[in-house]
């Protein structure tokens, strides 16, 4: 695990800039069906904000080139029958609440790839009456009504899947004592501007900045921010025991916060800096301080520690940092505004894969051996390094346990979106 900062859509709670590379149609038909390709749209970027630019999840998202969904047969999904589905139901129910606020003409993905909110409908009405406990009701069901098709890019190239996870940090609502480092609300002169306001061309781009003698100028840097700079400018929601702790929350982009008399809270993304994530792992193996077979987050939280002189020179390799807000809620909200569910839920690039959208994923699993990630999960999430046909981020849910296996997930493995059979085509 590449630890990496989170993107959020418009009503995500996580960090809009997730890297998270790793360091932290009838079934007798399938066999000889065609692939389903998608033309391309090109977006012009605003000269001199490329750097800052990110997807704005207000705005329609181009499609991607090169993406091929090819229908399959259940009995070619490997581990298909072995998976207790109705765990899944959880995210599932939520992801089809989520479709129950969309006006029926809503396309669900690029390119009408999935159809529309009403195409969902009737599946949705079928899965929140299910028992919670019946997997092979929902077997039946998903078989019934839904087609699976293989997911590829232009390569065919196997597939890459990372881990993320929730955090807990110990902090305390006033400075004092051990409590010193700021968890920041976002700064007064934050400035985000949505660019497709000023340029069709521009749409579902975004920069961050701030004014300065009626200019808008890059906003600061982490280690300016670090530094002081806004110490007059963000109120700090609380103050945190660890710099660490600090840094993986915004890494992250969202976390539950231990306060001293034995409460929690949550918080979750308000807004960034407009920075790009820049990897600790890759700096440090660079350097020779670390090798590339051990750069895990364990590692170089360990090398930090070890050098505190340098300690926040180094965290400043990393020049984005997170804003945050206190939140209500079980847990986490991802990019389809919904509360992510342990293992169920998936972080994608919707360019190729919707929100929302039921998914079959058999990938390598971070205990190694011949186990595998064979289940039914929930495209429910995105990050800014989950880019590609074939990309994924597994939310393993929140502690310590879930960090051990976010932060040894780098998998290879293929996936399978599931959609309505009704609005497939006949031949």
């Amino acid at each position: 695990m590449d630890i990496r900062p989170q993107h959020a859509l418009a009503q995500s709670e996580l960090d809009a800039r997730r890297d998270r590379s790793a360091e932290l149609i009838a079934v007798s038909a399938a066999r000889h069906a065609p692939r389903f390709r998608r033309p391309r749209a090109l977006f012009l970027l605003l000269a001199g904000a490329i750097a800052l630019a990110s997807c704005d999840s207000e705005d329609e998202l181009a499609p991607a080139a090169g993406t091929s969904y090819t229908p399959v047969a259940y009995e070619s999904l490997p581990g298909w029958g072995a998976d207790p589905l109705a765990e899944a139901l959880p995210a599932w129910v939520q992801s089809c609440a989520s479709l129950a606020r969309m006006s029926d003409d809503t396309k669900i993905g690029p390119d009408d790839i999935a159809g529309t909110a009403a195409d969902w409908r009737p599946i949705c009405a079928r899965i929140t009456t299910l028992p919670d406990r019946d997997s092979a009701a929902l077997r039946a069901l998903i078989e019934a009504e839904l087609v699976p098709l293989h997911v590829r890019g232009a390569t065919d190239d196997p597939g890459l899947f990372t881990g993320y996870f929730e955090p807990i940090i110990e902090a305390a609502r006033k400075h004092g004592g051990d409590y010193v480092e700021p968890i920041y609300a976002l700064p007064d002169d934050h400035v985000f501007v949505r660019l497709g306001l000023f340029d069709p061309e521009l749409k579902g781009h975004s920069i961050v900045g701030r004014v300065e003698d009626g200019r808008l100028i890059p906003y600061r840097k982490r280690g300016e921010i670090e530094a002081g700079a806004i110490a007059e400018l963000a109120e700090p929601l609380f103050w945190a025991r660890d710099i660490l702790d600090v840094f993986i929350l915004q890494v992250q982009g969202s976390g539950v916060v231990a306060l001293p008399g034995g409460d929690r809270t949550r918080v979750g993304f308000a807004g960034h800096n407009g920075y790009n994530y820049g990897s600790l792992g890759r700096e440090l193996i660079a350097r020779g301080e670390l090798d590339a077979g051990r750069a895990g987050w364990d590692d170089i939280r360990a090398w930090l520690e070890a050098n505190p002189e340098i300690m926040r020179e180094t965290l400043a390799v990393n020049p984005r940092f997170i804003f945050f807000r206190e939140i209500d809620g079980d847990g986490p909200t991802g990019a389809a505004g919904v509360t992510l569910t342990a293992e169920r839920s998936m972080a994608v690039d919707p360019k190729h894969v919707p929100l929302n959208v039921p998914i079959w994923l058999d990938a390598e699993h971070p205990d190694g051996g011949d186990k595998r990630l064979r289940r039914l999960m929930l495209a429910q999430d995105t990050g800014n390094a989950i880019r590609g046909a074939v990309r994924g981020d597994f939310y393993w849910g929140t502690g310590r346990a879930a960090l051990d296996k976010a932060s040894r997930m780098k998998s290879r493995g293929a996936y399978y979106i599931l959609l309505p059979r009704a609005m497939m085509p006949t031949s």
